[in-house]
């Protein structure tokens, strides 16, 4: 099995974890090979060319940024994907049950598989996109912009909270339009922070903006935060950084296989901290579309 790495991954914690990592496989019996990346262009390479030599099981050992790459390469294939949370979020992981990288060995070599959905967006442009943890519109697309810069070394949850913190001092928000399903039922229209789509209860290094949210059931979590003044964002912040919930009236959530996110002036979108694209976007769900290694 080949394993690949992004060993800068939660500020250098994937590389350093390596030896144990090894060693862990070889007391399973199980032999693997460490291929470490430099780029994204480079992974997706040698992720096409083992898939289509047939391996059975590829993995990834980073951050969801590296799963990423990894399993789009791997979507509605035979391949089964597996996942050594060793960066700054590992929300994936977590939704998996695999809360550390001893665990995701023991999964690895297990064996055992499940189907899990993946999210399918389409701008206006043509262009589409997935992702397999959480995306969004609003304060959500430019805190991973400052998560993946001026904060990209921080760790977990406090990297999320400090890019939003950043993000909020230009004032994201937009005014929104969100409808769900083929008849393009009115779900919110007004002023808001972030619209979000999730397949994972989390994001963001722990942040459950969708606590219930099921990563085989066919649906998307969406969430919308109404804009808030500084003094309710304020009365927030202690519990979205101690629990990692956001508990507020202001928030609106629904299910859907389907939806369409508008805003007034168009902004940025984001999936697993990737930027994608701009609305207006289509979001759908692809159910079952990734095999990945479970507990």
């Amino acid at each position: 099995m080949t394993i690949f790495l992004n060993a800068r991954a939660g500020s250098g914690h994937a590389g350093r974890r390596v030896p144990e990592v090894r060693a862990a496989f070889r007391k399973l019996n199980f032999a693997v090979r460490l291929m470490e990346t430099y780029s994204p262009e480079q992974l997706r390479r040698e992720a096409r060319a083992k898939i289509a030599e047939g391996s059975a099981i590829l993995a990834a050992m980073g951050g969801d940024g590296t799963l990423q790459l990894l399993a789009r390469e791997a979507l509605g294939g035979k391949t089964a994907i597996g996942v050594i949370p060793a960066g700054g979020g590992n929300d994936f992981a977590a939704a998996l049950g695999i809360p550390s990288w001893q665990e995701a060995v023991r999964a690895i070599a297990g064996g055992r598989t499940k189907l899990v959905d993946a999210v399918k967006v389409r701008f206006e442009n043509g262009q589409e996109g997935r992702y397999f943890g959480g995306g969004g519109a609003g304060l959500d697309a430019e805190a991973a912009l400052y998560a993946g810069g001026r904060f990209r070394s921080w760790p977990g949850r406090l990297r999320y909270i400090a890019a939003a913190i950043a993000a909020l001092g230009k004032d994201p928000s937009a005014d929104f339009e969100v409808t769900s399903g083929a008849g393009n039922a009115p779900e919110f229209s007004g002023r808001a922070l972030f619209a979000a789509a999730l397949n994972t209860p989390s994001y963001g290094g722990g942040v459950r903006l969708a606590p219930d949210a099921i990563m085989d059931d066919g649906l998307v979590d969406f969430v919308v935060l109404e804009r808030l003044t500084p003094l309710e964002i304020l009365g927030l912040l202690p519990r979205l950084w101690l629990k990692g919930q956001l508990t507020t009236k202001r928030v609106k959530r629904f299910r859907a296989a389907s939806a369409r996110v508008t805003a007034a002036v168009p902004v940025r979108f984001h999936g697993d901290g990737e930027l994608l694209g701009t609305t207006p976007v289509s979001i759908e769900v692809e159910p079952k579309a990734l095999k990945i290694l479970v507990p």
